[in-house]
C-alpha cells in the first residue's frame, strides 16, 4: 500500500473563531497533493495559493457580478454538493435563461488537468474563467468589463489588494489568478476507495466493489487510467453517429480525426454528477455503464478501444456491469462535497 496522504501547506494558518458558516474560518487553506497521485500539472510556485487568495477566488466565484446583468454567478452551474458540477441538468442555464449545448463538467483536480473544457478548448488553468464570463449563452460579459466592475465594487479594491499587496490596482491577470487558487484547492482524493488504496482506516471494500475494481481496470482503466480516474485524451465514445450540432474537438483543433472526439472525463464523484456525457443525456450511472455494452453506434471516428470486429462496444455482463457501478460509488468523497470552506 502507499503511503497516507501528505500536505503541502501553501497558506498561513488563519485566526481560530466561530464555526458558525458565515463566519467560518479557514484554519488550513492548503492544496492537496494526494500520495496516490501524479504530480501536478499547474505550476502552483508561479501561482502560490494564500489565504487571501484563496478567499478572493471564492468569493469571485458565487458573486453574480461576472455576468452581463449580475444574473448568474460560477457557482450557480457548480455546485458544491455534486463536486461542482450541475446536478440534474443535461446543459446549464445561462444569461437571459438560455441554455448551452453541453453539460457542466465538475471543477475537481484541476491542478493534473492538461486542458479543460469538454473539446480541450482552454489550455491553462488561469484562462477557465474567461470562457464562461465571454459566452453568450452562460455570462454574456467581457473580460475588460468585469474588471471595471470590481475596480467600481465598495469590497473588491482591499480584497484584491490583500490578495496581491504588490499591485496597485485590479486587473484581469489578478482576478485569474484568484481563480485559479480557489480551484487549486478543490482537490479530492479522500474517497473510501482512496482509503483503500492508502491502507487507511475506513478502506474497506465489499466483494462486489472489489469485483467492480477488478473488472473496471480490466475493460476501463485504458481511458479512465490511474487514480485521476482519465487520461486527459479526446475520444468518441459512440454517443451517437451525427455531430452537425457539436463536433467536439474538431472545434478546436479543425481536424477531421477529431471530429465526435470529447475529453475524458474523470469519474471521481461520479456518483454525484449525473446526468453524464458532454450532452447530459444519460441520467443513471446504471444507464452510464449500459452504453458501453449495449448502446455504442458506429461513425467514422469512433474510438478503436470500442470496436471488437462486429461487436461496438465493451462486452459487459450484467453482473459485470452491476459490479462496476458498485465500485464507482466508492469514488465518492464525502469529506470533499460537504467542505464547508468551499461552500458560500
Amino acid at each position: 500500500m502507499k503511503q497516507p496522504i501528505f500536505w503541502i501547506i501553501l497558506a498561513l494558518i488563519a485566526s481560530a473563531g466561530c464555526q458558525q458558516k458565515d463566519s467560518l474560518k479557514y484554519e488550513d487553506i492548503a492544496v492537496v497533493l494526494p500520495a496516490n497521485f501524479p504530480s501536478p500539472t499547474y505550476n502552483l510556485q508561479q501561482n502560490p495559493v494564500t489565504k487571501e487568495g484563496f478567499l478572493l477566488g471564492k468569493k469571485l466565484f458565487y458573486d453574480p457580478i461576472l455576468s452581463r446583468d449580475s444574473s448568474i454567478a460560477c457557482a450557480d452551474c457548480h455546485i458544491s454538493f455534486s463536486a461542482f458540477s450541475h446536478p440534474d441538468h443535461p446543459t446549464s442555464h445561462g444569461i437571459d435563461g438560455l441554455f448551452g449545448r453541453r453539460n457542466a463538467p465538475a471543477i475537481q483536480n484541476l491542478i493534473w488537468q492538461k486542458a479543460f473544457f469538454w473539446d480541450g478548448g482552454v489550455p491553462e488553468m488561469d484562462f477557465i474563467a474567461i470562457n464562461p464570463i465571454e459566452n453568450p449563452v452562460e455570462m454574456d460579459e467581457s473580460p475588460m468589463r468585469v474588471v471595471q466592475k470590481l475596480q467600481r465594487h465598495p469590497d473588491y479594491p482591499s480584497l484584491f489588494k490583500a490578495a496581491f499587496p504588490d499591485r496597485d490596482t485590479i486587473d484581469g491577470i489578478q482576478m485569474l489568478q484568484a481563480f485559479s487558487q480557489f480551484m487549486a484547492t478543490l482537490v479530492s482524493a479522500n474517497s473510501r476507495y482512496d482509503k483503500y488504496v492508502r491502507g487507511e482506516a475506513g478502506g474497506t471494500l465489499s466483494q462486489e466493489e472489489l469485483a467492480g475494481l477488478a473488472t473496471f481496470q480490466s475493460k476501463c482503466s485504458s481511458c479512465h487510467s490511474s487514480d485521476l480516474f482519465t487520461d486527459n485524451s479526446y475520444r468518441n465514445n459512440g454517443l451517437t453517429d451525427d455531430f452537425t450540432h457539436d463536433k467536439g474537438r474538431y472545434e478546436i483543433s479543425s481536424f477531421p480525426d477529431d471530429i465526435g472526439l470529447f475529453k475524458v472525463p474523470s469519474l471521481r464523484n461520479v456518483e454525484v454528477t449525473g446526468p453524464y456525457m458532454h450532452h447530459g443525456k444519460i441520467n443513471s450511472l446504471e444507464a452510464a455503464v449500459a452504453h458501453y455494452n449495449n448502446g455504442v453506434k458506429w461513425s467514422p471516428t469512433l474510438d478503436p478501444l470500442l470496436q471488437q470486429g462486429n461487436f461496438l462496444g465493451i462486452t459487459l455482463s450484467t453482473e459485470e456491469q452491476k459490479n462496476i457501478v458498485a465500485f464507482l460509488k466508492t469514488l465518492t468523497d464525502h469529506t470533499f462535497i460537504r467542505d464547508e470552506r468551499f461552500q458560500q
